[in-house]
């Protein structure tokens, strides 16, 4: 299958091509799809390879538009104009093959979409891709796309998450008029795999009920279903949740499938290169080191614990927390004893041979470095963060 997407240096483009060309490539063996070559138009292209491109395509992506030109008369030149050259080539060489239009929901014209220049635009582009399936046969699909966010998208351009993301990643300052402005928004990675669904003819159809889309097995227009509402306010409040990480070592909740974890991805793609990197409080002493390295609101911290040579550390218990012992270096025997008991339970460990150990509630427990020159190193998971006010953690040699 050879693919022709317009408009591939933009935000949406990018991310499809790079996708199309992994599976071209072998790399995201996981799509059923087979793609021999992927035609990459954008505006600095040449009217041959337009015409070349649509003589060969098997499928097109019309990606191609403005969305802030300097005149509001250059709206229907770039995304009404180009539109009528790609269709009419394609009819020049008889390719009747599928076409997807990247259109806007707000070519619904409704609410505050009312009237607008680039609304209407797209509006008229739609009829033409209509038009166009009528008078040829070819296979039609248009989207019509909500408030796009994820990687590589322009900030302070049209996005709004893409401006935040990037200015509270760099502490710019950020402006909100209105946080309680509701927006739907569609994250870059779902947009694409519904590309890939296109593709195989799995693509999902709707009709729309003002500016929400109904999903609709025949429906005219086609959509992406996954899609999420958020506030400004809310946005803005997660992203600086995710700011603070380095300070708090927080990870937020980021639960599967959710709007938090596509955003905070998101955000991440705009930190700077200093940014990327950043100091952890090491506790040492002669016995070494404790490092706590992140904390969740809800199942507790990851630490790594560093034992000297011949060094014990722990000797205590809890009644409700617990922990996971993880060597990863070096050689070290665990030893674990119930209180009022005398019966101690031993389990040697290495970095060789990597295994995890459970610290029981009412156990007190120990690590001990066996090594007389290694450090013993250790990934140590607790089930709650540390707590001084209540720490749980109550003084007893195993032995």
């Amino acid at each position: 299958m050879k693919i022709l997407v317009t408009g591939a240096k933009g935000f949406v483009g990018t991310n499809l091509c790079v996708q199309l060309n992994n599976i071209k490539e072998g790399k995201a063996r996981n799509y059923p799809v087979v793609i021999d070559e992927v035609f990459e138009y954008d505006i600095d292209s040449t009217p041959e390879e337009l015409d070349r491109y649509c003589r060969e395509a098997d499928f097109v992506f019309n990606l191609a538009g403005v969305n802030r030109p300097e005149n509001p008369e250059d709206f229907k030149k770039g995304n009404f104009g180009f539109a009528s050259t790609l269709l009419n080539t394609l009819k020049k060489h008889g390719n009747a093959c599928p076409v997807m239009l990247s259109s806007s929901i707000q070519a619904t014209l409704i609410g505050r979409y009312a009237g607008h220049p680039y609304g209407e635009s797209k509006k008229a582009g739609e009829e033409l891709f209509f038009d166009y399936s009528k008078e040829t046969g070819a296979k039609v699909l248009v989207y019509r796309f909500p408030n796009l966010f994820g990687k590589w998208c322009r900030p302070n351009y049209n996005s709004a998450v893409a401006t935040f993301c990037n200015n509270i990643a760099n502490d710019l300052p950020i402006q909100v008029n209105d946080a309680s402005v509701d927006l739907e928004l569609l994250y870059i990675d779902d947009l694409v795999e519904e590309m890939i669904l296109a593709l195989q003819g799995k693509e999902h159809h709707c009709e729309f009920d003002g500016v929400e889309a109904v999903g609709k097995e025949n429906g005219r227009y086609c959509y992406v279903p996954t899609t999420f509402h958020a506030t400004l306010g809310e946005v803005v409040d997660l992203l600086h949740q995710f700011s603070r990480l380095p300070q708090t070592l927080m990870i937020p909740e980021i639960p599967a499938d959710s709007f938090a974890k596509r955003l905070f991805s998101t955000y991440l793609s705009y930190l700077p290169k200093e940014k990327a990197i950043f100091n952890l409080r090491m506790n040492e002493d002669r016995r070494g080191s404790f490092t706590e390295l992140v904390h969740t609101p809800n199942c507790g911290q990851v630490s790594i614990n560093i034992s000297k040579p011949g060094i014990t550390k722990g000797q205590h218990w809890h009644n409700s927390k617990w922990e996971m012992f993880i060597v990863v270096k070096g050689h070290g025997l665990i030893q674990m004893r119930k209180e009022g008991s005398d019966e101690v339970i031993e389990y040697e460990v290495s970095g060789d041979n990597i295994q995890s150990v459970v610290m029981l509630p009412g156990y007190t427990h120990n690590i001990i470095n066996l090594s007389d020159t290694e450090d013993l190193v250790t990934v140590m998971y607790c089930n709650e963060i540390f707590n001084p006010n209540r720490p749980d953690t109550y003084f007893d040699p195993v032995k």
